[in-house]
């Protein structure tokens, strides 16, 4: 459970009730009930008081999905482009992810004009005809922390975030705290890239903020060794650190492989979900990818 704040993705309600043990003289209420035709029984049983202010509404549940990489460019764009759909890597899940309220995931690109074809390299980026696989597919949030989403530079950045605010679709990782608020539930995104950089006091210091201004913070973290199934004794200290300054949840990306999972005072860190949609088909590791659902 989390404590110091209301935040459950279980909730259990305990609503504050007063038990009375009464005798009821049931002839009172106009009933009777006689063991003969002379006796009148006085039932005992309790009485369950629960004051009007008392009462609270039931919470309704809400759904986030968080998801791994994403790479809409290389031979994905080529193959939507051959295809003539841009939507297609999306096509088999796009259904579940609409079912949730909030999807979360790592864009591993810019989303650019005239983004040359290439099938091959490491200068990501995707035409934006790419982006309405991310519309179709329900997708609220992306982190852009990630050592690919300045491979065009910021002004291939400004012009995917610009892109992606035209479609609805919320992009954190860039220095400031994002929020969507699901059924009176304040949710709130951050991202950092901690592959190039390392987490610093004024990160912690903006968690810790952050944290307190929403009810549940979600933190996505592009870090970790590349086709490896293991997290780093650094990266578990950063773990650390985040869950003591008021993350909630903490999602990974990076490693192309789905890493383990692992509880810090009851806070869950997903190390890495690996790939959800890339073009690495060249290992079963890279193939696979993990989607929580909380």
């Amino acid at each position: 459970m989390f404590v110091g704040k209301t935040k459950y993705f279980i909730v259990f309600i305990a609503v504050p009730v007063l038990v009375v043990s009464v005798l009821l003289l049931v002839l009172a209420s106009g009933q009777i009930n006689r063991q003969s035709d002379s006796s009148v029984v006085l039932v005992e049983e309790e009485v369950i008081v629960t004051p009007s202010s008392l009462v609270e509404k039931p919470k309704e549940k809400i759904v986030v999905l968080l998801a791994g990489d994403v790479m809409l460019g290389r031979t994905v764009m080529e193959k939507g482009q051959e295809l003539g759909d841009s939507t297609y890597p999306f096509a088999k899940v796009a259904d579940e992810m609409n079912n949730a309220d909030i999807v979360f995931l790592n864009l591993e690109n810019p989303i650019i004009e005239n983004c040359p074809v290439h099938t091959d390299g490491y200068k990501f980026c995707s035409s934006k005809e790419t982006a309405e696989g991310l519309v179709v597919s329900g997708i609220d949030i992306v982190t852009l922390a990630n050592n690919h989403s300045s491979n065009y530079g910021q002004e291939g950045l400004a012009e995917t975030v610009e892109l992606l605010e035209s479609k609805n679709i919320l992009a954190t990782g860039l220095g400031k705290l994002e929020t969507i608020k699901v059924k009176d539930t304040v949710f709130g995104f951050l991202g950092f890239d901690l592959l190039t950089n390392v987490l610093k006091t004024q990160d912690l210091e903006l968690i810790r903020e952050s944290s307190e201004k929403v009810d549940i913070l979600i933190i996505g973290i592009h870090w970790g060794v590349e086709y490896t199934d293991t997290p780093t004794g650094k990266q578990r200290d950063w773990a650390s650190f985040m869950v003591e300054k008021g993350a909630d949840v903490i999602v990974g990306h990076h490693p192309h492989w789905v890493q383990e999972i692992e509880y810090i005072d009851d806070v869950p860190v997903y190390y890495s979900l690996g790939n959800f949609v890339f073009d690495q088909m060249w290992s079963e590791e890279t193939k696979k990818g993990l989607v929580v659902k909380l």
